[in-house]
Protein backbone atom coordinates (compact mmCIF):
# COMPACT_ATOMS: atom_id res chain seq x y z
CA UNK A 1 0.00 0.00 0.00
CA UNK A 2 2.84 2.23 1.07
CA UNK A 3 4.59 1.50 -2.28
CA UNK A 4 1.36 2.57 -4.30
CA UNK A 5 1.28 5.67 -2.21
CA UNK A 6 4.67 6.15 -3.41
CA UNK A 7 4.10 5.33 -6.66
CA UNK A 8 1.17 7.91 -6.99
CA UNK A 9 3.41 10.69 -5.13
CA UNK A 10 5.82 10.14 -7.84
CA UNK A 11 3.54 10.19 -10.96
CA UNK A 12 2.06 13.07 -9.36
CA UNK A 13 5.77 15.28 -9.12
CA UNK A 14 6.25 14.00 -12.54
CA UNK A 15 3.19 15.46 -14.02
CA UNK A 16 3.35 18.77 -11.73
CA UNK A 17 6.95 19.12 -13.21
CA UNK A 18 5.82 18.58 -17.05
CA UNK A 19 2.50 21.03 -16.51
CA UNK A 20 5.03 23.98 -14.75
CA UNK A 21 7.80 23.62 -17.58
CA UNK A 22 5.29 23.74 -20.19
CA UNK A 23 4.19 26.56 -18.04
CA UNK A 24 7.52 28.16 -18.21
CA UNK A 25 8.36 27.33 -21.74
CA UNK A 26 5.34 28.62 -23.03
CA UNK A 27 5.63 32.04 -21.55
CA UNK A 28 9.18 32.56 -22.77
CA UNK A 29 8.21 31.43 -26.20
CA UNK A 30 5.05 33.67 -26.49
CA UNK A 31 5.31 36.92 -28.89
CA UNK A 32 4.21 39.99 -28.00
CA UNK A 33 1.16 39.82 -30.30
CA UNK A 34 -2.60 38.48 -31.40
CA UNK A 35 -4.72 37.28 -33.97
CA UNK A 36 -6.75 39.40 -35.61
CA UNK A 37 -9.67 37.54 -36.34
CA UNK A 38 -11.64 40.71 -37.32
CA UNK A 39 -9.30 40.82 -40.50
CA UNK A 40 -9.18 37.41 -41.21
CA UNK A 41 -10.32 36.04 -44.17
CA UNK A 42 -12.73 33.02 -45.23
CA UNK A 43 -13.86 32.72 -48.45
CA UNK A 44 -15.78 30.28 -50.26
CA UNK A 45 -14.34 29.90 -54.04
CA UNK A 46 -16.74 27.54 -56.51
CA UNK A 47 -13.78 27.22 -59.87
CA UNK A 48 -14.91 25.84 -63.00
CA UNK A 49 -13.48 22.66 -64.10
CA UNK A 50 -10.02 23.24 -65.44
CA UNK A 51 -10.13 26.77 -65.05
CA UNK A 52 -7.63 28.78 -63.23
CA UNK A 53 -8.85 31.78 -60.38
CA UNK A 54 -7.18 34.22 -58.06
CA UNK A 55 -8.72 35.41 -54.63
CA UNK A 56 -7.26 38.26 -52.85
CA UNK A 57 -7.05 38.38 -48.96
CA UNK A 58 -8.80 41.22 -47.14
CA UNK A 59 -6.11 44.30 -46.27
CA UNK A 60 -3.81 43.06 -43.68
CA UNK A 61 -3.14 45.00 -40.62
CA UNK A 62 -0.44 47.58 -40.04
CA UNK A 63 2.12 45.47 -38.21
CA UNK A 64 1.29 41.95 -39.41
CA UNK A 65 4.41 39.83 -39.34
CA UNK A 66 2.55 36.31 -39.41
CA UNK A 67 -0.11 34.80 -41.58
CA UNK A 68 -1.88 31.27 -41.24
CA UNK A 69 -3.85 30.00 -43.70
CA UNK A 70 -5.98 27.20 -44.79
CA UNK A 71 -7.41 25.72 -48.23
CA UNK A 72 -9.91 22.99 -47.56
CA UNK A 73 -11.80 21.45 -50.86
CA UNK A 74 -15.40 20.57 -50.26
CA UNK A 75 -17.48 18.09 -52.29
CA UNK A 76 -21.36 19.87 -53.62
CA UNK A 77 -22.95 19.78 -50.13
CA UNK A 78 -20.22 19.77 -47.74
CA UNK A 79 -19.81 22.49 -44.87
CA UNK A 80 -16.82 23.33 -42.59
CA UNK A 81 -16.73 21.98 -39.33
CA UNK A 82 -14.58 24.48 -37.66
CA UNK A 83 -13.30 27.57 -38.38
CA UNK A 84 -9.76 28.11 -38.69
CA UNK A 85 -10.05 31.61 -36.09
CA UNK A 86 -11.70 28.93 -33.55
CA UNK A 87 -8.74 26.39 -34.54
CA UNK A 88 -6.34 29.46 -33.52
CA UNK A 89 -7.81 30.73 -30.52
CA UNK A 90 -5.80 27.17 -29.03
CA UNK A 91 -3.02 28.64 -29.86
CA UNK A 92 -1.60 31.67 -28.28
CA UNK A 93 1.25 32.51 -30.76
CA UNK A 94 2.74 31.63 -33.86
CA UNK A 95 5.50 29.61 -32.76
CA UNK A 96 3.89 26.43 -31.89
CA UNK A 97 3.07 26.57 -35.36
CA UNK A 98 6.07 26.25 -36.72
CA UNK A 99 7.58 23.54 -35.00
CA UNK A 100 7.39 21.19 -37.99
CA UNK A 101 4.36 18.88 -39.73
CA UNK A 102 2.52 18.51 -36.14
CA UNK A 103 1.37 22.49 -36.37
CA UNK A 104 0.36 22.21 -39.39
CA UNK A 105 -2.28 18.75 -39.35
CA UNK A 106 -3.24 20.08 -36.01
CA UNK A 107 -4.65 23.34 -38.50
CA UNK A 108 -5.96 21.13 -40.78
CA UNK A 109 -9.71 20.95 -41.53
CA UNK A 110 -11.38 17.63 -40.08
CA UNK A 111 -13.13 17.25 -43.58
CA UNK A 112 -12.21 17.49 -47.47
CA UNK A 113 -14.03 16.53 -50.69
CA UNK A 114 -12.17 14.02 -53.76
CA UNK A 115 -11.54 17.00 -55.64
CA UNK A 116 -7.90 18.50 -55.89
CA UNK A 117 -6.29 21.24 -57.15
CA UNK A 118 -2.75 23.23 -57.24
CA UNK A 119 -2.59 26.73 -55.74
CA UNK A 120 0.25 29.39 -55.56
CA UNK A 121 0.62 32.66 -53.97
CA UNK A 122 1.10 36.48 -55.52
CA UNK A 123 2.14 39.81 -54.28
CA UNK A 124 0.94 41.84 -56.53
CA UNK A 125 -2.43 41.89 -58.31
CA UNK A 126 -0.27 42.11 -61.95
CA UNK A 127 1.43 39.14 -61.26
CA UNK A 128 -1.92 37.30 -60.04
CA UNK A 129 -3.19 38.11 -63.57
CA UNK A 130 -0.65 36.63 -65.32
CA UNK A 131 -0.91 33.70 -63.88
CA UNK A 132 -4.95 33.27 -64.67
CA UNK A 133 -4.09 33.88 -68.17
CA UNK A 134 -0.99 31.56 -68.72
CA UNK A 135 -0.87 29.67 -65.49
CA UNK A 136 2.67 30.34 -65.16
CA UNK A 137 4.23 30.04 -61.51
CA UNK A 138 7.71 32.16 -62.05
CA UNK A 139 6.57 35.39 -60.27
CA UNK A 140 4.48 33.28 -57.42
CA UNK A 141 6.91 33.45 -54.35
CA UNK A 142 5.39 29.84 -52.97
CA UNK A 143 3.90 27.34 -55.05
CA UNK A 144 2.29 23.70 -54.13
CA UNK A 145 2.44 22.12 -57.42
CA UNK A 146 1.07 19.06 -56.76
CA UNK A 147 -2.58 18.26 -56.26
CA UNK A 148 -3.85 18.45 -52.26
CA UNK A 149 -7.31 18.59 -51.52
CA UNK A 150 -6.45 20.40 -48.39
CA UNK A 151 -3.36 21.73 -46.59
CA UNK A 152 -2.24 24.55 -44.56
CA UNK A 153 0.81 26.75 -43.69
CA UNK A 154 2.24 29.45 -42.07
CA UNK A 155 4.01 32.22 -43.55
CA UNK A 156 6.56 34.42 -41.79
CA UNK A 157 7.93 37.70 -42.55
CA UNK A 158 11.57 36.75 -41.51
CA UNK A 159 11.10 33.60 -43.79
CA UNK A 160 8.74 34.35 -46.88
CA UNK A 161 9.37 36.13 -49.82
CA UNK A 162 5.13 35.93 -49.57
CA UNK A 163 5.08 38.31 -46.86
CA UNK A 164 7.44 41.83 -46.32
CA UNK A 165 7.27 44.93 -44.70
CA UNK A 166 3.96 46.49 -45.11
CA UNK A 167 2.63 43.78 -46.97
CA UNK A 168 -1.48 44.64 -47.25
CA UNK A 169 -2.37 42.10 -49.54
CA UNK A 170 -1.63 38.58 -50.79
CA UNK A 171 -3.02 37.17 -53.77
CA UNK A 172 -3.76 33.20 -53.98
CA UNK A 173 -4.00 31.47 -57.73
CA UNK A 174 -6.27 28.04 -57.55
CA UNK A 175 -6.34 25.50 -60.67
CA UNK A 176 -8.86 23.09 -60.39
CA UNK A 177 -7.78 19.74 -60.96
CA UNK A 178 -11.27 18.41 -61.82
CA UNK A 179 -11.58 17.76 -65.50
CA UNK A 180 -15.36 17.81 -65.57
CA UNK A 181 -17.30 19.42 -62.68
CA UNK A 182 -16.32 22.58 -60.68
CA UNK A 183 -14.85 22.61 -57.24
CA UNK A 184 -15.75 24.55 -54.11
CA UNK A 185 -12.72 25.72 -52.01
CA UNK A 186 -12.76 27.39 -48.83
CA UNK A 187 -9.60 29.80 -48.21
CA UNK A 188 -9.06 30.45 -45.05
CA UNK A 189 -6.58 33.48 -43.99
CA UNK A 190 -5.57 35.00 -40.46
CA UNK A 191 -3.04 37.31 -39.76
CA UNK A 192 -0.54 37.49 -36.76
CA UNK A 193 0.08 41.34 -35.69
CA UNK A 194 2.88 42.02 -33.89
CA UNK A 195 1.83 44.68 -30.97
CA UNK A 196 4.91 46.98 -31.47
CA UNK A 197 4.65 46.78 -35.51
CA UNK A 198 0.99 47.67 -35.03
CA UNK A 199 1.57 51.26 -34.03
CA UNK A 200 3.08 52.05 -37.59
CA UNK A 201 6.54 52.28 -36.52
CA UNK A 202 8.47 50.07 -39.41
CA UNK A 203 12.55 50.55 -39.86
CA UNK A 204 12.40 53.54 -42.47
CA UNK A 205 9.77 55.75 -39.72
CA UNK A 206 12.67 54.92 -36.87
CA UNK A 207 14.91 55.91 -39.38
CA UNK A 208 13.17 59.64 -40.26
CA UNK A 209 13.25 60.27 -36.22
CA UNK A 210 16.72 59.05 -35.76
CA UNK A 211 17.58 60.93 -38.95
CA UNK A 212 15.96 64.64 -37.50
CA UNK A 213 17.66 63.66 -33.87
CA UNK A 214 21.41 63.38 -35.47
CA UNK A 215 20.92 67.14 -36.71
CA UNK A 216 19.59 68.61 -33.51
CA UNK A 217 21.90 70.84 -32.04
CA UNK A 218 21.97 69.17 -28.88
CA UNK A 219 23.18 65.91 -30.42
CA UNK A 220 25.83 67.51 -32.10
CA UNK A 221 27.31 68.24 -29.66
CA UNK A 222 27.94 64.55 -28.57
CA UNK A 223 31.01 62.45 -30.03
CA UNK A 224 28.38 59.48 -30.14
CA UNK A 225 24.59 60.77 -30.18
CA UNK A 226 23.10 57.39 -30.64
CA UNK A 227 21.87 56.54 -27.37
CA UNK A 228 20.44 59.45 -26.94
CA UNK A 229 18.54 59.51 -30.68
CA UNK A 230 17.17 55.83 -29.49
CA UNK A 231 15.79 57.03 -26.31
CA UNK A 232 14.10 60.07 -28.15
CA UNK A 233 12.41 57.51 -30.81
CA UNK A 234 11.47 55.20 -28.12
CA UNK A 235 9.54 57.42 -26.17
CA UNK A 236 7.88 58.94 -29.44
CA UNK A 237 6.73 55.27 -30.10
CA UNK A 238 5.70 54.96 -26.78
CA UNK A 239 3.50 58.00 -26.65
CA UNK A 240 2.24 58.05 -30.20
CA UNK A 241 1.22 55.55 -32.55
CA UNK A 242 3.19 56.70 -36.25
CA UNK A 243 -0.44 58.31 -37.99
CA UNK A 244 -0.92 60.16 -34.62
CA UNK A 245 2.21 61.48 -34.90
CA UNK A 246 2.06 62.65 -38.45
CA UNK A 247 -0.80 64.53 -37.84
CA UNK A 248 0.75 66.88 -35.18
CA UNK A 249 0.94 70.38 -36.33
CA UNK A 250 4.94 71.25 -37.02
CA UNK A 251 5.15 73.26 -34.05
CA UNK A 252 3.67 70.44 -31.36
CA UNK A 253 5.87 67.99 -33.16
CA UNK A 254 9.16 70.29 -32.19
CA UNK A 255 7.85 70.94 -28.91
CA UNK A 256 7.58 66.91 -28.37
CA UNK A 257 10.81 66.38 -29.48
CA UNK A 258 12.14 69.05 -27.25
CA UNK A 259 10.35 67.66 -24.42
CA UNK A 260 11.44 64.08 -24.63
CA UNK A 261 15.37 65.90 -25.80
CA UNK A 262 15.58 66.91 -22.04
CA UNK A 263 14.12 63.90 -20.83
CA UNK A 264 16.49 61.73 -22.46
CA UNK A 265 19.33 63.97 -21.95
CA UNK A 266 18.71 63.79 -17.93
CA UNK A 267 18.50 59.94 -17.61
CA UNK A 268 21.27 58.50 -15.71
CA UNK A 269 23.18 56.48 -17.92
CA UNK A 270 22.81 58.92 -21.22
CA UNK A 271 23.92 61.64 -18.86
CA UNK A 272 27.23 60.28 -17.86
CA UNK A 273 27.58 59.20 -21.73
CA UNK A 274 26.98 62.50 -22.97
CA UNK A 275 28.81 64.65 -20.52
CA UNK A 276 32.26 62.09 -21.05
CA UNK A 277 31.85 63.18 -24.33
CA UNK A 278 32.05 66.59 -23.84
CA UNK A 279 35.34 66.01 -21.82
CA UNK A 280 36.65 63.88 -24.72
CA UNK A 281 36.07 67.09 -26.90
CA UNK A 282 37.54 69.60 -25.06
CA UNK A 283 40.41 67.72 -24.26
CA UNK A 284 40.57 67.42 -27.89
CA UNK A 285 40.38 71.59 -28.24
CA UNK A 286 42.78 71.90 -25.49
CA UNK A 287 45.41 70.10 -27.42
CA UNK A 288 44.35 71.64 -30.61
CA UNK A 289 45.20 75.27 -28.89
CA UNK A 290 41.15 75.77 -29.47
CA UNK A 291 40.41 77.29 -25.62
CA UNK A 292 37.27 79.35 -25.86
CA UNK A 293 35.81 76.10 -28.00
CA UNK A 294 36.72 74.12 -24.94
CA UNK A 295 35.32 76.85 -22.86
CA UNK A 296 32.33 76.46 -24.22
CA UNK A 297 32.04 72.42 -23.90
CA UNK A 298 33.24 72.78 -20.04
CA UNK A 299 30.71 75.34 -19.32
CA UNK A 300 28.14 72.99 -20.71
CA UNK A 301 29.28 70.53 -17.60
CA UNK A 302 29.32 72.84 -15.31
CA UNK A 303 25.86 74.36 -15.91
CA UNK A 304 24.36 71.24 -15.97
CA UNK A 305 26.14 70.82 -12.26
CA UNK A 306 27.33 67.51 -13.77
CA UNK A 307 31.03 68.97 -13.14
CA UNK A 308 33.84 67.58 -11.30
CA UNK A 309 37.40 69.17 -9.79
CA UNK A 310 38.96 68.23 -13.11
CA UNK A 311 36.56 70.01 -14.97
CA UNK A 312 37.29 73.07 -13.02
CA UNK A 313 40.69 72.56 -13.58
CA UNK A 314 40.65 72.18 -17.53
CA UNK A 315 38.38 75.11 -18.01
CA UNK A 316 40.60 77.84 -15.52
CA UNK A 317 43.84 76.15 -17.84
CA UNK A 318 41.71 77.72 -20.47
CA UNK A 319 41.20 80.61 -18.96
CA UNK A 320 44.79 81.61 -17.84
CA UNK A 321 45.87 81.17 -21.73
CA UNK A 322 43.09 83.19 -22.86
CA UNK A 323 44.18 86.05 -20.21
CA UNK A 324 40.44 85.63 -18.45
CA UNK A 325 42.59 85.79 -14.77
CA UNK A 326 39.73 86.25 -12.55
CA UNK A 327 37.51 83.28 -14.20
CA UNK A 328 40.32 81.40 -14.18
CA UNK A 329 40.25 82.01 -10.50
CA UNK A 330 37.05 81.75 -9.63
CA UNK A 331 36.82 78.47 -11.41
CA UNK A 332 39.81 76.97 -9.45
CA UNK A 333 38.20 77.83 -6.01
CA UNK A 334 34.68 76.22 -7.08
CA UNK A 335 37.12 72.82 -7.93
CA UNK A 336 39.02 72.92 -4.86
CA UNK A 337 35.73 72.64 -2.92
CA UNK A 338 35.21 69.51 -4.51
CA UNK A 339 38.14 67.97 -3.95
CA UNK A 340 41.24 70.12 -1.77
CA UNK A 341 43.64 67.08 -3.17
CA UNK A 342 43.46 67.66 -6.58
CA UNK A 343 47.04 69.09 -7.80
CA UNK A 344 46.12 70.24 -11.00
CA UNK A 345 43.87 72.68 -9.65
CA UNK A 346 46.46 73.91 -7.16
CA UNK A 347 49.19 74.10 -9.98
CA UNK A 348 47.15 76.17 -12.07
CA UNK A 349 45.91 78.31 -9.04
CA UNK A 350 49.94 78.98 -8.84
CA UNK A 351 49.90 79.62 -12.26
CA UNK A 352 47.00 82.31 -11.93
CA UNK A 353 48.70 83.83 -9.11
CA UNK A 354 51.72 84.02 -11.30
CA UNK A 355 50.54 85.96 -14.34
CA UNK A 356 48.41 88.31 -12.40
CA UNK A 357 51.46 89.52 -10.69
CA UNK A 358 51.13 87.71 -8.09
CA UNK A 359 54.02 86.10 -7.14
CA UNK A 360 54.18 85.33 -3.34
CA UNK A 361 51.10 83.48 -3.37
CA UNK A 362 51.87 81.23 -6.69
CA UNK A 363 55.91 80.52 -4.89
CA UNK A 364 54.18 79.07 -1.73
CA UNK A 365 52.14 76.89 -3.70
CA UNK A 366 54.66 75.91 -6.08
CA UNK A 367 56.99 75.34 -3.15
CA UNK A 368 54.45 73.54 -1.20
CA UNK A 369 53.77 70.50 -4.05
CA UNK A 370 57.31 70.58 -5.81
CA UNK A 371 58.10 66.94 -4.59
CA UNK A 372 54.86 65.12 -5.22
CA UNK A 373 53.56 64.31 -9.11
CA UNK A 374 50.55 65.95 -10.67
CA UNK A 375 49.06 63.01 -12.02
CA UNK A 376 50.64 58.95 -11.52
CA UNK A 377 53.11 59.28 -14.01
CA UNK A 378 53.96 63.29 -14.33
CA UNK A 379 56.10 65.53 -11.39
CA UNK A 380 54.69 68.46 -10.67
CA UNK A 381 58.23 70.20 -11.83
CA UNK A 382 58.04 68.54 -15.02
CA UNK A 383 54.38 69.43 -15.47
CA UNK A 384 54.91 73.47 -14.73
CA UNK A 385 57.59 73.10 -17.37
CA UNK A 386 56.01 72.74 -19.88
CA UNK A 387 52.91 74.82 -18.80
CA UNK A 388 54.99 77.46 -19.06
CA UNK A 389 56.46 76.59 -22.41
CA UNK A 390 52.89 76.66 -23.53
CA UNK A 391 52.17 80.39 -21.72
CA UNK A 392 55.20 81.55 -23.56
CA UNK A 393 53.94 80.94 -27.16
CA UNK A 394 50.95 81.85 -26.24
CA UNK A 395 52.09 85.04 -25.07
CA UNK A 396 51.36 85.56 -21.14
CA UNK A 397 53.44 87.20 -18.88
CA UNK A 398 56.56 85.39 -18.62
CA UNK A 399 59.02 87.24 -16.77
CA UNK A 400 58.82 85.15 -13.16
CA UNK A 401 58.83 81.94 -15.03
CA UNK A 402 62.84 81.09 -14.56
CA UNK A 403 62.27 82.56 -10.85
CA UNK A 404 59.50 79.71 -10.47
CA UNK A 405 61.74 76.62 -11.95
CA UNK A 406 64.89 78.27 -9.94
CA UNK A 407 62.69 77.22 -6.82
CA UNK A 408 62.89 73.44 -7.50
CA UNK A 409 66.62 73.41 -8.04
Amino acid sequence: MARKTLNGISIFKHYTLFFLLTISYNSFAQKDGYWDKERATTKEIVVSARDRITVATEDLPVGTTEIVYRITLLDKNQEMTNSLVSVLKSIPDPYGIGQGSAGAVFLMSKISGDDECTYSIFTSNENAKKYVSDGKIDKACYSQGEPVSKDAKRLSLDKSSCLKQNTTTIWFGFESKNWLLSQKIVLEVVPWVDTKLNRGWNQDNKNEIIGLCKTSTMAQKMADSDDFCVCILNKIMDQYRYDEYQKLLAVEKTKVYKDFGNACYKDADISKKIFNDLRVQSASLIKSQKYNDAIQKLNTIINEGKATALDYSAIGYCYILTKQYAKALKSLEEGEKLDDTELSIKLNLAHTYLVSDKYSEAKAIYKKYQTQNVTDSLSWTEKTKADFEVFKKAGLPSQDFERVLKLFN
